[in-house]
């Protein structure tokens, strides 16, 4: 794992971006994982993400064009919004689970919009719990974890004990988490489905983590211990 440090041993980095995002800034953690036909990155970020991507990618010694698969993990615009400029630039794989898919390609309104939607892009593969993806990481393992958004997924790289959570886990200490915690459930007023969202940190604690990026905090040096008593705490 590297924090756009360069470095290319791990074939996971993190790119934290803070941009502008309604009335406030925000800082956002898509993820760039290496394979041998080119980069994957995790989650495009909203609208008025691409500068920071392109920075971070050229940090690392590649450029837009060596993306060649956009993983969603939901459809939210924060995750999403972003997408329809970075494609044209790139033309890359659009893939999401399949229940997020009507979402991001327009033929449904995001569930937490406004009505003032991002650009709606066409989705090239529609994804499913257990489905894996080679990586110079090892196997990256789509695990379907519902509740933030209805086809919300995590991935799981288990050659190096790491979980990409998206929002199923929040880092960031902000309102509606645990507090100053390293690590925390889903922030329920973000969260439709709070149920399913609580049985999705039991489906990541059943998981051998080590170390877990979430969406909204970036890297921590927290895992299975940590999930599991985040899960515990929830359904009590």
């Amino acid at each position: 794992m590297s924090a756009d440090d360069g470095e290319h041993d791990t074939g996971v980095h993190v790119l934290p971006i803070t941009v502008e995002y309604g009335d406030r800034q925000i800082t956002i953690t898509p993820t760039l994982v290496e394979t041998e036909r080119g980069l994957i990155l995790i989650d495009a970020g909203p609208q008025g993400s691409l500068e920071g991507v392109r920075t971070h990618l050229r940090s690392l010694g590649y450029e837009l064009t060596d993306i060649w698969l956009v993983l969603l993990t939901h459809h939210d615009a924060d995750h999403a919004g972003g997408l329809a400029d970075l494609l044209e630039r790139v033309d890359a794989v659009v893939a999401t689970h399949r229940d997020e898919a009507p979402y991001i390609s327009g033929e449904s309104e995001p569930i937490k919009g406004d009505g003032d939607r991002y650009p709606p892009v066409d989705v090239d593969i529609e994804l499913a719990d257990g489905v894996r993806l080679p990586t110079l990481a090892g196997p990256m393992e789509v695990v379907a974890t519902p509740g933030h958004a209805p086809g919300h997924v995590s991935l799981y790289l288990p050659d190096g004990n790491l979980l990409l959570a998206g929002d199923a886990l929040v880092a960031d200490g902000g309102e509606g988490t645990d507090g100053e915690e390293p690590l925390a459930g889903p922030k329920p007023q973000f969260t439709p489905e709070m149920d399913r969202a609580i049985e999705s940190v039991g489906t990541l604690a059943a998981l051998e983590v080590d170390h877990t990026v979430c969406y909204h905090g970036g890297y921590v040096d927290h895992g299975s211990d940590r999930i599991r008593e985040i899960y515990d705490r929830l359904r009590e």
